[in-house]
C-alpha cells in the first residue's frame, strides 16, 4: 500500500478540482483508491492507494491532475496495513 503526500504549491481551480475527482473515481473503479482527502490542519491532502510497487505507485501519483498542473506536490510513502488480522504487525 502506498501513500502520496500533497503540498498545496499554487491555487486550484473547478476545472482542475473536477479532474482531480475523476482520477480518484478511476482509481476506485480499478480497485486501487483505498482513502483520500485534504488535510485540515496543513496545506495539502493525501491519497492511501495500491500499487504493484514504487515504480507504479510514482506513476500514479505523478498522473493525477493536481501533480500534472504543478499546483500540487508530491511525496510517496510505502505503508503497511497493521491490523488485528495481522496482530497490529506484532510478531508473537
Amino acid at each position: 500500500m502506498y501513500v502520496y503526500l500533497m503540498k498545496n504549491e499554487k491555487p486550484l481551480n473547478e476545472e482542475l478540482i473536477k479532474r482531480h475527482v475523476e482520477y480518484l473515481k478511476s482509481l476506485k473503479s480499478q480497485g486501487k483508491l483505498v482513502l483520500c482527502g485534504p488535510f485540515t490542519d496543513y496545506p495539502g491532502g493525501m491519497v492511501i492507494f495500491l500499487a504493484e510497487n514504487l515504480e507504479e505507485a510514482t506513476d500514479i501519483a505523478k498522473a493525477d491532475p493536481f501533480i500534472l498542473s504543478g499546483c500540487k506536490t508530491f511525496e510517496i510513502r510505502t505503508l503497511e496495513h497493521a491490523n488485528e488480522e495481522n496482530n497490529y504487525l506484532l510478531e508473537v
